[in-house]
């Protein structure tokens, strides 16, 4: 869904507090245009909007697509057009994701996520294993001024986000965390020791203000292995050439086949968030929060992926989620 991206664009982000894509408040302009090296900023260039759901809820496949006529039926009230995926009617994918993390947490506990995930198809791994490094934080000049950027010899990718999600204790609204993201395949990364916090380091600059020793290293968080189930639903047309693919998935532990939480997503890519129209932000919005109501025995509210796996052992993390 994202285009490969060597260079930033430097975009800076309006806040807009009836629409989506924005938090309350009064947004705090970066104190500079740039990088240390020159590089602009970069510009929030996704919009990503999250329902987190009760898993118990997804036993079967049909229940993925119960769940997409919900959505098919509030976007026919509110005149969102839906175009299906073809894909929709298929088996759905299968991903496998781990998180590497210090023994107290220490990446996690600082707004940092460190993910790996691959592929498989008819049972077997394709493709080269995606590695994420992200920032994720709930206010967009903080995210904005970290600089994600991995010092490796291959490509990468950067994705920066609004993520929109329900507030942590009732529907009917939502709050926003931006998450700032570099994405790369393993084959780009040539160090051997890529365990090692000193390796991390030199990968991840921004990961220096945490470290505590040369001889430090990662492990899997919790000893967790997540297998998710993901079926592609098709795209949301919002209208003036605003549309968002959208997504249902199932994340559970591999082995014992946990169901940990669900999740339907929608995502918006745009240059700028200035160049979207104020009906089809407003439309966007009115959707969210409806489908909410829609689906509000779904909901697991104050919940996120990433936190429910931290969580599998009853470790309360501190993090800014």
């Amino acid at each position: 869904m994202a285009k490969s991206k060597e260079k930033h664009s430097g975009k800076k982000d309006k806040t807009k507090k009836a629409t989506i894509g924005a938090r309350s408040g009064t947004a705090a302009a970066a104190t500079t245009n740039s990088y240390t090296d020159g590089t602009p900023l970069d510009g929030v260039q996704y919009l990503e909007a999250k329902l987190i759901l009760k898993p118990d809820r997804f036993d079967s496949l049909q229940s993925f697509r119960d769940f997409g006529k919900i959505v098919q039926r509030t976007a026919q009230k509110l005149g969102v057009g839906f175009i299906e995926d073809r894909e929709a009617g298929l088996r759905p994918e299968i991903r496998e994701i781990i998180f590497g993390d210090t023994p107290d947490f220490r990446l996690y506990n600082n707004a940092f996520i460190l993910r790996r995930r691959i592929s498989y198809v008819d049972g077997f791994p394709v493709g080269d294993p995606e590695i994420v490094f992200k920032f994720r934080h709930p206010d967009e000049q903080t995210a904005t001024a970290l600089d994600v950027r991995p010092k490796i010899a291959g490509k990468y990718r950067i994705k920066f986000k609004a993520e929109a999600l329900p507030l942590k204790d009732q529907i009917g609204g939502y709050r926003i965390l931006y998450s700032h993201n570099c994405q790369f395949g393993l084959s780009q990364m040539h160090e051997a020791d890529r365990t090692s916090m000193s390796t991390l380091v030199r990968v991840f600059p921004a990961l220096a203000v945490i470290k505590k020793s040369d001889d430090e290293r990662i492990s899997l968080v919790n000893e967790g292995i997540v297998e998710e189930v993901l079926l592609p639903l098709g795209q949301l047309d919002f209208g003036k050439g605003v549309l968002a693919k959208c997504d249902i998935g199932l994340w559970r532990t591999r082995g014992e086949h946990k169901s940990l939480v669900g999740e339907f997503a929608f995502q918006v890519k745009f240059d700028r968030k200035e160049d979207v129209a104020e009906k089809q932000k407003k439309l966007c919005a009115q959707f969210y929060i409806t489908l909410q109501q829609e689906v509000k025995d779904w909901l697991a509210l104050g919940v996120t992926k990433t936190g429910m796996v931290y969580r599998l052992k009853g470790n309360e993390p501190q993090s800014h989620e």
